[in-house]
C-alpha cells in the first residue's frame, strides 16, 4: 500500500492512539460544545450554502475558486457538525461533586509542586476540553492518571521524557472554573 496516506507501521497493541479515550466531561465543558454545535449549524452552515450557491450561478465552476473555496468550507463544516453530534451523544456529562471531595477525581483542580519548589495548578477534565493555556489536561493524561485518587500531600510520580518526576499535591479544590 503506498500513497500520501501512507505512514510509519505502529504495533498496535502499544500504540497510545490506539487506547480508549474515556467519555467524561464537565457539564460547562458539555455546555460549550453544544453551543459550537448550534453556531455552526444555525449561522455557519447556512452562510456557506448561501456562498456556495451565489458562486454556483456564476457558471463554470471548474475556474471558479469562490465555488471551489466555499464548497470545501461547506464540506468541512458539515463534517464538524457530524462529529459533534455523534460525540455530545457518546459524552457522559460530570455534573456533581465526588463524594470524597479530598482527594483527586474528575473535575478537580489541583496544585502541584515538583522537586524545585515550583507550583503547577491544573485541572483534570475530559479529552474534549484540554487546554494547555488554562492547564486542564485530560483524565486520559499520565500525569492525571497518576494523580486520580490521591489526598493532599500525597506523591506523585510520573514518567516524563527527560525521567521520572515527582509532585507533591498541596492542594485540591472542586470549585466552579468562572468564580
Amino acid at each position: 500500500m503506498k500513497g500520501r496516506n501512507m505512514t510509519r507501521w505502529r504495533d498496535p497493541a502499544k500504540d497510545p492512539r490506539q487506547e480508549p479515550k474515556s467519555n467524561l466531561i464537565t457539564a460547562e465543558g458539555a455546555e460549550r460544545l453544544r453551543g459550537i454545535l448550534d453556531h455552526l449549524s444555525r449561522v455557519k452552515r447556512p452562510a456557506l450554502s448561501t456562498k456556495v450557491g451565489e458562486a454556483a450561478a456564476l457558471g463554470d465552476r471548474s475556474e471558479n475558486a469562490d465555488y471551489t473555496y466555499n464548497k470545501k468550507e461547506l464540506n468541512r463544516v458539515i463534517a464538524r457538525i457530524r462529529y459533534l453530534t455523534k460525540r455530545l451523544d457518546e459524552l457522559q456529562i460530570v455534573d456533581r461533586l465526588p463524594a470524597d471531595t479530598d482527594r483527586v477525581f474528575f473535575g478537580a483542580f489541583v496544585t502541584l509542586e515538583d522537586e524545585n519548589g515550583e507550583e503547577l495548578r491544573l485541572r483534570i477534565v475530559g479529552h474534549d476540553e484540554t487546554d494547555t493555556g488554562k492547564h486542564w489536561i485530560s483524565v486520559d493524561a499520565p500525569l492525571a492518571k497518576a494523580l486520580l485518587g490521591k489526598g493532599l500531600d500525597d506523591e506523585a510520580t510520573v514518567a516524563a521524557p527527560g525521567g521520572e518526576t515527582t509532585y507533591l499535591i498541596t492542594e485540591i479544590d472542586y470549585r466552579d472554573p468562572q468564580a
